[in-house]
């Protein structure tokens, strides 16, 4: 990481829904207006591709492959506005009745990034497991922009800090998460709090993208390695800009080198 880079970075909070067509426009238009605003990575939620509440047999339906249309156009439309995208995607999984609950990373030149959910919503009285096959366990995914590196994972991760830390010692300066995180007793508070802690552990940006109200709590954020939010947005759809710095990153490392200061390692079971 260079102390003397700053990325332009925007969470786009927008509620997709079960037309494939409908959600690829919004998202065009959302990541239109980020990079108008200066973005350079620009962020969309959890099942940004296709999405259905409650979870039924449609999401299989309307799975797609990483070589689909949601996917390629993404692609496409990074190449149009010089920038990366990062959004979830309903990917078609090994059993025909389940997906994969995707997130990737792309520019105009391809696929930077693949991350499969590994920690399902089975919680909260939710089973998302009916419906969604679990990510292997392997390297952690990670991609770079502007000399700084940027860590995927997703939604209920947040609950299981091993996996951001392991991001965190693969070098990510940042941990991106595109959410659906669902609304419900305590659950903004859990969010606000969770995001700042996976924050100030790892000394890292956190860049969280939800889905907007009645079924998400919103706010998706900018958080900075002190946990301070440095940008986000309300409860409705919206675009919010904020920037990562490896400067700020240094400084807030010099002072809490807990990463150098761990004695225990990551083991996965």
């Amino acid at each position: 990481m260079s102390e003397n880079t700053a990325v332009p970075v925007a969470v786009c909070q927008f509620a997709p829904t079960d037309s494939r067509e409908a959600n690829r426009e919004r998202i065009a238009e959302l990541a239109t207006e980020a990079a108008r605003l200066g973005a350079k990575l620009i962020v969309f939620p959890e099942y940004s591709s296709y999405f259905v509440d409650p979870m039924d047999e449609r999401l299989a339906a309307n799975a797609e492959g990483l070589d689909g249309e949601f996917v390629t156009g993404l692609i496409g439309l990074a190449a149009e506005l010089a920038v990366v995208i990062v959004a979830g995607v309903t990917e078609k999984a090994s059993d025909e009745g389940r997906v994969r609950n995707s997130v990737v990373a792309v520019r105009g030149d391809g696929i930077l990034a693949v991350y499969r959910k590994q920690h399902l919503y089975d919680a909260f009285g939710q089973t998302e497991s009916d419906w969604v096959e679990p990510g292997e366990i392997g390297e952690p995914a990670v991609f770079e922009v502007g000399g700084l590196r940027f860590g995927l994972m997703t939604c209920y991760d947040l609950r299981f800090p091993e996996l951001s830390r392991l991001l965190a010692v693969a070098g990510a300066d940042a941990l991106v998460v595109p959410a659906e995180w669902v609304r419900g007793p305590l659950k903004e508070q859990h969010w606000s709090t969770l995001l700042a802690a996976r924050a100030i552990e790892n000394t890292v940006f956190v860049i969280a993208a939800d889905h907007p109200a009645p079924i998400g709590v919103g706010h998706s954020r900018i958080v900075d390695p002190q946990g301070v939010v440095r940008a986000g947005i309300g409860s409705e759809p919206g675009v919010a800009l904020g920037v990562v710095d490896g400067a700020a990153i240094a400084r807030v490392r010099a002072t809490n080198p807990s990463l150098r200061a761990r004695r225990y390692a990551v083991v996965p079971r």
